[in-house]
């Protein structure tokens, strides 16, 4: 559980971003590659086919070393403030002092039974390292966020904007009540469901409350209570997210690459009903094979079935036509 206290001056300070920070997403879209939810899967396997065919492994190696799911990853990764700039976030992130990285990378490295020679370097400040983790970020961002972040700080903005109003209408109180499930509002603590115990005192500085696409489960702040508080949080999420690039394009080849030709083919053959045995010839594939493809897509909810006297019919859902057609 994670205890934000106010004084009486906070909740008069307390500010609502109106976009992502693109570190805090960049980090935290890490550990959706690694583990994703649900949510997020169709973009998981799009941005790790990206990353595979981009020869990318060393990049990601890099950052999900240096900011695990289940573990401290270090504070000067997202830097205090908020930014929507990221090459300007990248040089922040690369002009940390060495006085804050040695004991965020030695902390880190205290989780690992054989921390790699280069975090040791990062530590240091020594620039090749730090060249290194630069085009490490830079090239990850480019390759799975870049292209679907317009989409990402549209959902995050509406969220925003309806906290925005609902605290010029009822007041912050009235925010911190709403910001979501695991948020409870006890004044004068915020109490967060959080996989630590941890207290932040706020002691008159204010709260910034971020919200983000990418956050994992629960909000997230700093580890260190010294810096300037921020609470991260998730926006409100549909059931399933089919990726929308910056070019609008969802579906097509990036359909294929998605779930898999096959899957992709049994997908755009089922707008109305049909047989295991009828796509299975469509498919030119054997009828055993049709039914575990119609059965994955029917797990996914992109495909109904149900049985008609002696035969097994499959249709697509609304959900599976909003996949084929990119809604």
């Amino acid at each position: 559980m994670l205890r934000i206290h106010f004084s009486g001056a906070d909740l008069g300070r307390l500010r609502l971003a109106a976009q992502p920070d693109v570190m805090w997403e960049t980090v935290l879209s890490l550990h959706q590659l690694v583990l994703p939810d649900p949510f997020f899967a169709p973009w998981n396997r799009l941005a790790r086919k990206a990353l595979v065919d981009t020869g990318a492994g060393r990049d990601v190696h890099l950052l999900t070393t240096l900011a695990p799911i289940s573990s401290y990853f270090p504070d000067f990764l997202t830097p205090p403030g908020h930014s929507t700039d990221f090459d300007g976030a990248v040089d922040e992130v690369l002009s940390t002092g060495r006085g804050r990285l040695r004991p965020e990378i030695d902390r880190l490295a205290g989780s690992h039974s054989r921390p790699p020679a280069w975090l040791d370097d990062i530590g240091a400040g020594r620039p090749r390292a730090l060249r290194r983790l630069g085009s490490a970020l830079r090239r990850y961002h480019a390759t799975v966020l870049a292209p679907y972040a317009p989409e990402g700080a549209e959902r995050a903005g509406r969220e925003a904007t309806r906290h925005a109003q609902r605290t010029l209408e009822q007041g912050g109180e009235a925010l911190l009540s709403g910001l979501g499930p695991g948020l409870r509002w006890r004044p004068p603590v915020l109490e967060v469901v959080y996989p630590v115990d941890q207290t932040l005192e706020l002691d008159g500085r204010g709260l910034l409350l971020v919200p983000s696409f990418f956050c994992h489960n629960h909000p997230i702040a700093f580890a260190d209570p010294g810096l300037p508080p921020v609470l991260v949080y998730p926006v409100a999420r549909s059931p399933l997210w089919i990726p929308r690039a910056a070019n609008g394009e969802t579906n097509g080849q990036g359909l294929d690459d998605l779930i898999g030709s096959t899957r992709a083919a049994a997908l755009r053959f089922l707008d109305t009903g049909h047989s295991t045995t009828t796509l299975a010839a469509s498919l030119c594939t054997s009828i055993a094979t049709a039914s575990r493809h119609a059965a994955v897509l029917r797990r996914a909810g992109l495909v109904a079935t149900e049985r008609l006297g002696s035969s097994v019919v499959h249709t697509r859902t609304a959900l599976g036509t909003a996949l084929v057609h990119g809604g």
